[in-house]
């Protein structure tokens, strides 16, 4: 039986706060159960197991980082509106590293809950729409799209394990970085023959 006031919302929240502590892999239905004052068996009314509660987080991570990026974008374009998108992102993964491990985690999310979250879905469109307003259409929207993921979870996870060890403060290489994204995307090369979507 459901103990009262818990709900899948509050268990989410719950292993999304101790993943941010202790780390996404480190965290266990028992620590949840914990963390809410009830038995391990309570949880199991609202989340199926540990996989569906990294599932719940990854989701709850997509709308947060999602709704974080789309603030402070709205009204921006070009370098603008790329800079601000790229600085959100990192926030987020700073602010909650092990949130923002769980969106780019391979995690088997249950089809319905991922079919009715809005989060992942308005990610893309954000992405999608920042991008055409370099101009860039496909195949070259996808593949600037992976360029600026792969730039960005490079660059905060490279930054999280302590991988800038240089003199330069990253912030620095982070700006630059952006300047660099912005500049291949007003001068994208050329499709190769033969490319397409």
């Amino acid at each position: 039986m459901a103990r009262a006031g818990l709900t899948a919302q509050r268990v989410t929240l719950a292993g999304a706060e101790l993943a941010d502590e202790v780390g996404l892999d480190r965290v266990t239905m028992s620590q949840v159960a914990r963390r809410l004052g009830v038995k391990d068996a309570s949880l199991y009314a609202h989340v199926r197991n540990l996989e569906d509660l990294r599932g719940r987080i990854a989701l709850l991570a997509a709308d947060e980082k999602t709704i974080r990026i789309a603030e402070a974008t709205s009204g921006r374009a070009g370098r603008e509106a790329l800079v601000a998108y790229a600085d959100a992102w990192r926030a987020y993964a700073h602010a909650h590293p092990g949130r923002y491990t769980a969106t780019q985690a391979p995690i088997r999310i249950d089809p319905e809950l991922a079919a009715n979250a809005a989060g992942p879905r308005r990610a893309v469109e954000l992405t999608y729409g920042m991008l055409r307003a370099y101009g860039l259409a496909e195949p070259d929207l996808t593949d600037a799209v992976r360029l600026l993921r792969s730039t960005f979870h490079g660059f905060v996870a490279l930054e999280a394990a302590g991988g800038f060890a240089h003199e330069r403060s990253p912030q620095q290489s982070w700006i630059r970085a952006l300047d660099a994204l912005h500049t291949l995307l007003e001068h994208w090369p050329p499709s190769r023959e033969g490319d397409s979507a």
